[in-house]
């Protein structure tokens, strides 16, 4: 198996932002965008270097690109969910339009900017539609301003991949299929099921990778930093809901706390004051207004 997951940073950056490659990342553009005319040339605007990669931070890694016709790209891989992610996409995509202006220049001159989010976990979680495009559209008069902003999101995991079909499916599934299991394959075999140039070419960039002792180097540090990353990001959300499960069961102990103040005659405390006791002092609190009710019920 080659064992490289082009998911990891180093990888997918060398992939889609060298300039030497820069066939496969108009192969993944235009499977993607599927434009009445392809795009034919691009010039990379931030071009892979070693020293993004030389700690182990985990980085948010996009390519930034500008095709003859002008228009401005971003594509980007994101492994897991994030917070606001649609939201940071909708920033950079209207920061990558607006910075194009200098200053004097008059507003005719400003080009289409596409942001696409190429995503290994699934986002929208109501809908089975893997590659959603959103543009300035007015929904009810079916009217939009063109050549403005566009923001792409594409899942991986709701496409439906196989072996025995993938040599048939669309473009972008097979783009899913190789960003998704090309590490669980040989080489050879790869190839097989994936014969378009584009993916000749991505399926040596891996080979190389798995083959030269400094770039797999690279990949082991780049995959650990990713892996660590997740784990502290599950850690910090297994930790939220134990502490959201707390604060419930210090919410409802207060309010057991204040029933029972009633019940037995007292004035109820605050909530507030209650709930900044810890639950080993609610819990004694309880339990002598508890012997309290019980007493004045037996007397």
């Amino acid at each position: 198996m080659l064992g490289i997951k082009p998911t990891v940073d180093f990888v997918f950056k060398k992939l889609f932002g060298s300039p030497e490659n820069v066939g496969i990342l108009i192969g993944l553009l235009n499977a993607i965008l599927k434009l009445s005319r392809p795009i034919e040339h691009v010039e990379i605007v931030n071009p892979f270097s070693y020293q993004e990669f030389a700690d182990d931070k985990l980085i948010v890694l996009d390519i930034r690109a500008r095709d003859r016709a002008g228009r401005w790209l971003n594509i980007e891989m994101q492994v897991s969910a994030v917070a606001g992610l649609l939201k940071r996409m909708v920033y950079y995509v209207c920061t990558m339009y607006a910075d194009q202006l200098e200053s004097g220049e008059d507003y005719v001159a400003l080009r289409p900017s596409i942001s696409i989010c190429l995503l290994g976990h699934l986002l929208f979680r109501d809908d089975s539609i893997p590659h959603h495009r959103f543009r300035l559209v007015d929904p009810e008069n079916e009217c939009e301003i063109p050549d403005s902003i566009e923001v792409h999101t594409v899942e991986f995991p709701k496409y439906n991949l196989s072996e025995d079909s993938i040599s048939e499916a669309t473009e972008t599934e097979q783009w899913a299929f190789f960003f998704l299991y090309a590490n669980r394959h040989e080489a050879a075999r790869l190839r097989e099921l994936l014969p378009g140039v584009e993916f000749q070419n991505a399926i040596t960039v891996i080979e190389t990778i798995a083959a030269k002792t400094e770039d797999r180097m690279m990949y082991d540090q780049r995959e650990k930093a990713q892996r660590d990353a997740q784990w502290r990001l599950n850690s910090a959300r297994e930790e939220g809901r134990e502490e959201g499960r707390e604060e419930g069961l210090k919410q409802g102990r207060a309010e057991q706390i204040q029933l029972l103040q009633q019940l037995v005659g007292q004035d109820a405390s605050s909530m507030p004051s209650l709930l900044e006791q810890s639950m080993d002092e609610l819990a004694v609190r309880l339990a002598e207004l508890q012997q309290s009710l019980r007493s004045r019920n037996s007397g």
